[in-house]
């Protein structure tokens, strides 16, 4: 990210001087759907640290030196994640489950091809397409009240111009056939598993109940999951299933990590563990799985960051205005009729997407082609290239 390599007045060092001498901690993030400026600063020295932030969003230098600098960070970057096992895992089991076509598929950090092509240019018309007001939402957490926040922002971004209309990228899904793709890392002790399908979205009308079911079968320490693979057998340290979500799109997903000649017998538990939630759960796991919702979620608002990020969680998946107000009775009057309803509805075996990281040679001495179905082997450079 350049955008905070220099902006207005000041160059990169200068600018990240100026934030520190306010005692602002700011930093840039990004996922597929959006890009986070955040800034966090004491209320005396918020009009200033803000007037730095206007900075960086409407007039960012983006100097070629600077981007080359950001360039090789990310390169050398790409060396170091390669020796990951996990992070292997996660992006080659999205890129199988999204498809090349959609952009949920790659990950944040880029692929290697493609960033040794990027030049200075692009980020710039990236950036003249993309940071414009209408495209953009604030959120303020903190002593301050709405009449001087709106006066204060419409100082300084007032002259902040750009485009009036957002253009919505049009994301395509298609449904995936059962699969394992066994990502080959020479003499890897461990294999590294993902699997799950495509889902409903954020905002769909059976968000509660996943998340209910979910907890039951691998979204907490007492789930079906961990229980049998952990407890039971002896397979695993911990294992988490979630359903997964961006702003066009959801997905549920199983991970975990087993010593290499465990990765069949784990991964034929990890099925039948799937298949049995379909059943549904029973009335005790219901209310143990409402209790751990209900009595977690004022943690959620402890910090700044995070009520600022559940705020723009809010926003960026349309959800109601008095969403967390509503919540926990939302999770109370979830019935245990309609969970079993939708745990049979949204979970899909016939779709589940594998990812195995480990040694392909030892994995596949493991797997019998009639029980496991259609596998593929293949080198993680290989993997973008499918």
């Amino acid at each position: 990210m350049c955008l905070d390599e220099g902006a207005g007045k000041y160059d990169a060092l200068q600018l990240a001087d100026e934030f520190e001498i306010l005692g602002a901690h700011f930093s840039i993030s990004s996922d597929p759907d959006i890009t986070v400026l955040s800034l966090q600063v004491l209320r005396e020295n918020f009009i200033p640290a803000l007037k730095l932030l206007a900075s960086v969003i409407t007039e960012p230098h983006l100097e070629e030196n600077d981007f080359n600098r950001e360039k090789r960070k990310v390169l050398a970057k790409f060396e170091q994640v390669k020796a990951e096992p996990d992070y292997i895992a996660e992006i080659s089991f999205e890129y199988f489950l999204f498809g090349s076509d959609s952009p949920y598929a790659y990950p944040v950090l880029g692929i290697e091809p493609t960033v040794q092509n990027i030049q200075i240019e692009s980020i710039r018309n990236l950036y003249q397409k993309k940071f414009f007001p209408f495209n953009s939402f604030v959120v303020v957490v903190g002593n301050i009240d709405l009449k001087s926040l709106q006066s204060e922002l419409n100082s300084i971004f007032g002259n902040w111009e750009g485009k009036s209309n957002i253009e919505e990228p049009l994301i395509n899904l298609n449904k995936s056939q059962r699969k394992i793709y066994i990502i080959n890392k020479k003499d890897a002790l461990q294999t590294e598993i993902r699997t799950g399908h495509l889902s409903s979205k954020r905002n769909e009308k059976d968000y509660f109940q996943k998340q209910i079911m979910n907890l039951v079968l691998g979204g907490q320490f007492s789930s079906r999951l961990n229980l049998n693979l952990r407890e039971k057998n002896g397979y695993t340290y911990g294992i988490h299933s979630s359903f997964n979500y961006f702003k066009e799109a959801g997905s549920f997903e199983v991970s975990t990590s087993v010593d290499v000649e465990n990765t069949t017998n784990a991964l034929r538990e990890i099925y039948s563990e799937i298949n049995k939630i379909k059943d549904g759960i029973t009335e005790d796991e219901l209310v143990f799985s409402k209790a751990s919702l209900t009595k977690r979620f004022p943690a959620n608002f402890e910090t700044y960051r995070q009520i600022a990020s559940n705020i723009s969680s809010k926003i960026i998946n349309k959800l109601s205005d008095d969403y967390f107000e509503t919540y926990i009775q939302r999770v109370n009057a979830v019935s245990l009729d309609e969970v079993n309803k939708i745990a049979n509805a949204s979970i899909h075996t016939e779709e589940l997407i594998t990812v195995l990281v480990g040694d392909s040679n030892r994995i596949l001495e493991q797997i019998n082609k009639n029980e496991f179905g259609e596998t593929v082997v293949l080198d993680f450079e290989d993997v973008f290239k499918k």
